[in-house]
């Protein structure tokens, strides 16, 4: 199982996705940079991602506090996510998203 991972100078990684585990965990434990700096507890929103037009629909809408925190990102978009908040699973095999810009 994978997921496909723009980063920000446009190139594409294909990482090992294990099932379970939230995006952001399999985006930097596979070395990509993305801070994530409160771990997953949806209480920061440097994990902040795009998702790519066709996956959209096919995760779980977000809910109000993942909403709440992404008001704290950059340069946010319709398709904007925490990728600590998409737990994946086999029916998210081949998910595309983008890294969003860090705040600097």
């Amino acid at each position: 199982m994978k997921i496909l991972v723009t980063d920000r100078d446009g190139v594409e990684h294909s990482l090992d996705a294990i099932e379970g585990w939230r995006v952001m965990e399999i985006i930097r434990d596979r070395g990509l940079p993305i801070k994530a700096e409160c771990g997953g507890a949806c209480a920061c929103a440097t994990c902040h991602v795009y998702v790519d037009e066709t996956w959209q629909a096919r995760l779980p809408e977000p809910t109000d506090e993942e909403i709440d925190m992404l008001d704290n990102a950059l340069e946010v978009e319709d398709n904007s996510r925490l990728s600590c908040q998409i737990i994946f699973n086999p029916e998210y095999d081949g998910l595309k998203v983008t890294l969003a810009p860090e705040d600097m």
